[in-house]
């Protein structure tokens, strides 16, 4: 008898085939409730009562009329980027240019919105002004896509960088073309013609999203087309056996994804800002992955979890007005809530198996 030692990783990395769904939520509290804990650990460094910065956090969000409508604002539109990105990535086409394309739309309405305020009536305008947003995300969605179909180019790269473009493209624009006050830099405010109705003390654009939360449901699991993109997400090699044309597929996807973009940069010209600047995606476009991954790509999940991150967003706001704390710490704090509630999926998704480092296998000698 002879023996050989095999190196063996102490660690190992194996994908769960199922787990009892008790188990996963007891995971998903264990996580809220330590990303709790480790929350408090900037409050304490910086001498501030832990206690007393979560309750400041939930009541600047939440605890009077206004700050819950500023809330719902700040929701409004992760929720919609979140919907829009959500077909992309369960196609595990990586949508990176969210940003890119929220600014696409803006730029399309505000044409609409500073030159034809006095030609059409108001609800003419904003119906102009919403399909001109959805086309121009659409196809600023495109662009990447065709690329990817026809030469099989990075979309995470192409995409990420036509963020770039576009927002050079609206700098451009401040301090060019429409410009207001010569040397200024800044767009005109739109009439009041160009802006959203008010429904319940808040931009009706709110509406529009839960709408598309609704739509977007229907699509991804109700569909042909909901099917089609599910396939492809598991094996494009089975989804070229089964007949199917992947690339288009891929660009309609893309197409309606950076539509629905588009109409977030709507929602936010015309209901929340008014104007058009070079930051007007205001990072929705990367925040609003978080939203997809903790949602599991579920449109209605996407509506809690868009909500909650308000609340931070909101309430971390509040917490350096009435604590004094640097605008860093409040992110730190948020930091260290998203990675916890991201960090938990890959222990529901995967499982670590551990084994000794050095093994000994005995083999009979010949």
């Amino acid at each position: 008898m002879s023996s050989e030692t095999v190196n063996i990783p102490f660690v190992r990395l194996a994908k769960r085939e199922s787990m009892d769904p008790r188990k996963v939520w007891a995971i998903r509290i264990g996580s809220i409730v330590i990303a709790i804990l480790l929350g408090m650990l900037p409050m304490f460094i910086t001498g501030n009562n832990p206690f007393k910065a979560y309750q400041i956090i939930i009541s600047g969000a939440l605890g009077k009329p206004i700050y819950i409508k500023q809330t719902i604002k700040i929701a409004i539109p992760l929720l919609g980027c979140a919907l829009a990105i959500a077909p992309c990535f369960k196609m595990r086409f990586w949508n990176i240019g969210a940003e890119g394309q929220i600014t696409a739309g803006a730029i399309a309405a505000s044409y609409f919105a500073l030159n034809w305020y006095d030609k059409v009536p108001s609800f003419v305008l904003l119906a102009i002004m919403f399909i001109a947003a959805t086309i121009a995300g659409g196809i600023w969605g495109l662009i990447p896509a065709f690329f990817k179909a026809k030469w099989n180019t990075n979309e995470t790269l192409f995409t990420l960088m036509m963020n770039y473009i576009i927002i050079g493209i609206v700098s451009w624009l401040q301090g060019g073309p429409w410009e207001g006050r010569k040397g200024s830099q800044i767009i005109p405010m739109f009439n009041d013609s160009a802006r959203l109705p008010v429904v319940f003390g808040i931009h009706c654009g709110w509406i529009i999203v839960l709408v598309l939360v609704i739509l977007m449901h229907i699509y991804m699991n109700y569909t042909k087309h909901g099917y089609e993109i599910a396939v492809i997400g598991d094996s494009e090699n089975t989804a070229r056996y089964a007949g199917m044309n992947v690339g288009r597929i891929m660009m309609r996807t893309m197409f309606l994804s950076g539509g629905i973009c588009g109409i977030i940069g709507f929602i936010v010209v015309t209901g929340a800002n008014h104007t058009l600047y070079n930051g007007v995606a205001n990072g929705v476009g990367f925040t609003s992955i978080t939203v997809a991954w903790l949602s599991q790509l579920n449109a209605f999940a996407m509506i809690l979890i868009s909500i909650m991150l308000a609340i931070l967003t909101k309430g971390s706001n509040t917490l350096q007005t009435k604590l004094k704390v640097p605008a860093s710490i409040s992110d730190i704090v948020i930091g260290i809530l998203l990675f916890c509630m991201l960090s938990c999926e890959f222990f529901i998704n995967y499982k670590l198996i551990f084994r000794p480092r050095k093994t000994e296998i005995k083999e009979a000698s010949v």
